[in-house]
């Protein structure tokens, strides 16, 4: 099992450092924790359930809670606050964070979405 050593949240970068036992450590956007939440919300019960996230660029983290030794609870400036973040999902998380990202913005670019809030996308009739 994953073992974090140290948690510190930089607000005004927006950014979760995570030191693991085994000296490594990654720093993670609030954005990028949010569109990878691990709640049903966001990944649906099955892959194919998953709901592609978006706007989410200017999120921030509101509070950080401890659940037990094993995982945090993180609560978004934007409201939400189901997903439970285990030791080992942050783990993943840092590590495959290349992998995630560019996956996540081809799906953006893909569902004509965008990370800004404020986008409208305008049909063409």
């Amino acid at each position: 099992m994953t073992t974090v050593t140290e948690i510190t949240y930089h607000s005004k970068s927006r950014n979760l450092e995570i030191g693991f036992a085994s000296g490594q450590s990654f720093t993670l956007s609030a954005e990028y924790l949010r569109v990878y939440s691990p709640s049903a919300e966001v990944q649906g019960h099955s892959p194919d359930q998953a709901v592609l996230q978006h706007g989410k660029q200017h999120v921030s983290i509101r509070q950080i809670e401890p659940q037990g030794n094993y995982a945090i609870k993180l609560t978004f400036s934007d409201g939400h606050d189901s997903g439970i973040y285990s030791w080992d999902y942050l783990f993943a998380l840092g590590d495959e964070y290349e992998q995630r990202w560019s996956a996540y913005l081809a799906d953006l670019e893909q569902a004509g979405k965008t990370r800004d809030p404020g986008y409208i996308a305008l049909s063409s009739d």
